[in-house]
């Protein structure tokens, strides 16, 4: 079954995914693997799938039986778990942590798909439920349509933003670091030219014996960055350590981190009649943290495997899927965006980073729990209750607020990487 005529004599493809980032790569690895019968193609804007991005993760994000999804790629990983500081103390916690540079990403996609099955530099102009018409005109029809491009934002929608840039070092000698630092919070509080003060912190990867990748990230009302403002905070650490060497790679971002607002109302703006929605751009995405790698993973192979049971399945009620995959993922983050407004509604943003610290202070699995989205209701009371990290009055008021309104105005970069 089609949603729309097809031409004859053009070729009808099972599945176009437009855009090539970590959700349609997976999603096309995933269809690859457990619906070899469908015929798919993933159309990609850039040179290579992935874009230029680093994913990390902790082991326990992605569930036991969906882990093989990513088992081919080579990921960074550490066994021995990971610290954190804060002004106050620190820790090392036990959970393993993973992480996948987009490069290998691409490289092994690219590996194990079929040639035909990928299209780079190919731009999508347009979208609707019979296929895809490219920048050049062309027009490429399918039974199904998943539009995978970036998150879009939305004045529907609540929250701030959380804004980074990472240095890859080869060092001189070998660094010493044995396993991740996570979140070092211990670094000043204010955030760069125009984001005025906001919670930060330098996560620190140590790729290898002599190779470190460090990030400079903090949480900010706007989405706006100084390049080089970062670029040297990300030198004065790795100063401040000892690591003397070259960048061999650098890469930056704003993400979003949702807080509220009306989802039905955002996904509309988006939507397109019987075009499937996935990716940050279809709402699958952590509302704190902005990880997105365990919804990604989950998706690809929830869709996979829906069209290896139900190959006739049209592309209408492929859209339903992922929409009620969405509003079912909404609602089970809620206490997420609730959290989201106590950071940025509540705390003062010079001192944000005390609602981090009474967070990571607390014991057992609850933190692996969180950065999962399956935290329990032990886990939820346990985080709330104590010593409140921000003034009651104020907590109050987020906890009843709709959230600041989400900053729509174009992405400022300035001096980009």
């Amino acid at each position: 079954m089609v949603d729309s005529p097809h031409t004859p004599g053009t070729p009808l493809h099972d599945v176009i995914i437009v855009g090539g980032g970590l959700a349609g790569g997976l999603i096309a690895l995933a269809l690859h693997r457990h619906a070899p019968d469908c015929r798919f193609v993933v159309v990609e804007a850039g040179r290579t799938l992935g874009g230029h991005h680093r994913w990390s993760w902790f082991e326990t994000d992605i569930p036991e039986g969906e882990r093989s999804l990513v088992a081919g790629f080579h990921l960074n990983g550490w066994d021995e778990g990971y610290d954190i500081t804060f002004p106050a103390y620190g820790r090392t916690l036990p959970t393993a942590y993973r992480s996948l540079a987009s490069a290998e990403f691409h490289r092994a996609l690219m590996a194990e798909l079929p040639p035909q099955n990928v299209m780079l530099e190919t731009k999508a102009a347009a979208l609707d439920a019979g296929g895809v018409t490219l920048a050049d005109g062309t027009r490429m029809a399918a039974r199904r349509v998943i539009d995978c491009r970036p998150f879009k934002s939305s004045k529907a929608l609540a929250g701030g933003w959380q804004v980074f840039l990472g240095q890859h070092f080869k060092c001189e000698k070998p660094h010493g670091l044995t396993r991740p630092v996570i979140m070092d919070a211990s670094v000043d509080q204010v955030a760069p030219h125009g984001n005025g003060e906001a919670y930060r912190f330098v996560y620190v990867l140590p790729l290898s014996e002599d190779e470190v990748f460090i990030e400079d990230t903090y949480y900010a009302d706007q989405p706006k960055m100084d390049a080089e403002v970062l670029k040297g905070r990300v030198a004065e650490y790795a100063h401040r350590n000892g690591w003397k060497g070259e960048v061999i790679d650098q890469e930056a971002g704003i993400l979003p981190v949702i807080s509220g607002g009306n989802f039905a109302a955002a996904l509309a703006e988006v939507a397109i009649p019987g075009v499937a929605l996935a990716g940050a751009r279809g709402g699958f995405s952590h509302p704190l943290t902005s990880y997105t790698i365990p919804f990604a993973v989950s998706n690809a192979l929830a869709i996979a495997q829906l069209l290896a049971r139900r190959p006739e399945l049209s592309g209408s009620e492929l859209a339903a899927f992922c929409k009620r995959r969405a509003r079912r993922h909404w609602r089970a983050t809620a206490y997420y965006r609730m959290l989201s407004r106590m950071l940025f509604e509540a705390a003062e943003p010079g001192k944000r980073v005390i609602v981090f610290e009474h967070f990571y202070a607390l014991k057992g699995n609850l933190v692996e729990r969180f950065y999962a989205g399956r935290s329990t209701w032990p886990d939820r009371l346990r985080i709330l209750t104590g010593k409140p990290p921000v003034a009651i009055p104020r907590a109050i008021r987020a906890l009843f607020s709709s959230g600041k309104p989400l900053d729509t105005k174009p992405l400022n970069m300035e001096t980009p990487a």
